[in-house]
């Protein structure tokens, strides 16, 4: 491998690589991509879930030969506390129909696929190789390192996840700050599909996507998840880091807690944990992103904080798609032109744009302070729940109308009308 020149080289075998590396290899380009795992997807700690469209415009239908586990038919909202669980649950009935909305998955039978599809249009698929650094020529990239190997390329494709340690190395980025990044936490549940669709009241085709909010972290920043596989459950926790590093306990004894809860338990019980995994998670998007391109050199995925957050909606692998699309487009321009300098790759700026990557970035671009703010977590679901509780409780007590009853909560919760109205509108304006 030491002698070899490739069109292009891509670190991380992800939805982001490739996709990019499907779309190169499709015009024919020689493409190598790296993958640090034993294979696509076995080094990957993921919830779930992957919003169809990016996919869709790459490969329409993709769902007829993926291995998919369930299409999203119900979206879940929890606000938790330790005794207490108010739910939105939400359902469309166009959901149903072709083209899906969202799909859950399992990672490292997704990413498998996705880079067999670059495989089969001849990309070279290296797994096991660790990526050390990049060679350059001057200011630009011409390669990659990986051991005692030097590899070239027209130009790099960085897309090795939130934890990139080569955007850092490339002078990319400066390494993230705590409160940038959460660590993630999941373990997938080995339940019957028998069960599952029992419990959760949904056909064998047929998934529930349920994020969560307060006590399943203890009241700290992050969130919980639930995705419903074909066999199994995917249950997890997100912290953010700044968090954790502040905590008495370990965040697997708040997976563990939030097992134990009485909304949970029922769901999972009787199921036997068949994999734990614990990843970095890019969480502040915009605001993290480090230069995406310089001469030889484009990055991608979450490895350029490609990540949406918005507390009720979690986006991550659609982004990465649509970037790795957009890398892609980039470089055949750049190689028609025989221009790989900084100029020359600057269009995939506008290729971001186009594709709503950047876009939907920097629309939410405030959403991540927003979610800094601790009342999401402490105050709000003792507040709802408590509401729903009065509501819903008859004690031959004397009545009383809703409103007084919303106003002797918001009191109770000590939180005020003045900053109810300032959450309202900050919230409203960020997410």
């Amino acid at each position: 491998m030491a002698e070899e020149k490739f069109s292009v080289i891509i670190i991380g075998a992800g939805p982001a690589g490739s996709t990019a590396a499907y779309l190169l290899a499709l015009e024919g380009l020689d493409v190598l991509l790296i993958e640090r795992g034993e294979s696509p997807g076995c080094k990957n700690m993921y919830g779930g879930r992957m919003y169809s469209y990016a996919l869709n415009r790459i490969i329409p239908g993709f769902w007829e030969e993926a291995p998919i586990e369930r299409r999203v038919v119900t979206e879940r909202v929890s606000f938790v506390t330790p005794e207490r669980t108010a739910t939105l649950n939400f359902q469309d009935a166009h959901w149903n129909k072709e083209p899906y909305h969202s799909f859950i998955l399992l990672r490292a039978e997704f990413d498998a696929w996705l880079a067999g599809k670059a495989e089969e249009e001849g990309a070279i698929l290296a797994c096991g190789i660790r990526v050390d650094d990049v060679i350059k020529e001057g200011d630009r990239v011409i390669g990659v390192r990986a051991g005692d190997d030097e590899i070239f390329a027209d130009v790099v494709i960085v897309a090795d996840g939130g934890n990139s340690l080569i955007t850092e190395r490339a002078g990319l980025r400066e390494k993230p700050q705590p409160a940038q990044v959460a660590t993630g936490v999941k373990q997938i549940i080995e339940l019957s599909q028998d069960l599952i669709n029992q419990r959760f009241q949904i056909a064998s085709d047929e998934g529930v996507a349920n994020l969560f909010v307060g006590a399943c972290t203890r009241e700290v920043p992050g969130g919980g998840f639930l995705y419903t596989n074909k066999n199994s459950i995917s249950l997890g926790l997100v912290v953010n880091m700044a968090a954790v590093q502040q905590m008495k306990y370990k965040i697997g004894e708040l997976l563990e807690d939030f097992k134990s809860h009485p909304h949970i338990a029922p769901y999972i019980e009787g199921g036997q944990v068949m994999e734990y995994s614990a990843h970095l998670v890019p969480e502040a998007g915009y605001n993290m992103m480090p230069r995406l391109f310089d001469a030889g050199i484009l990055v991608a995925g979450d490895a350029a904080g490609f990540v949406i957050n918005l507390g009720y909606l979690v986006r991550g692998m659609d982004l990465a798609i649509a970037s790795g699309e957009a890398a892609a487009k980039t470089i055949l321009e750049a190689r028609a032109k025989e221009d790989y300098s900084r100029q020359g790759l600057s269009i995939y700026q506008d290729h971001l744009k186009n594709n709503v990557v950047l876009r939907d970035l920097e629309m939410y671009r405030q959403a991540p302070h927003f979610l800094e703010n601790s009342r999401l977590y402490q105050t709000y679901p003792h507040l709802v729940t408590s509401m729903l509780g009065e509501m819903f409780t008859v004690e031959g007590t004397k009545p009383e109308h809703i409103m007084g009853r919303a106003l002797k909560q918001v009191k109770n919760a000590g939180v005020g009308i003045t900053n109810l109205a300032k959450d309202a509108w900050k919230g409203g304006r960020s997410l």
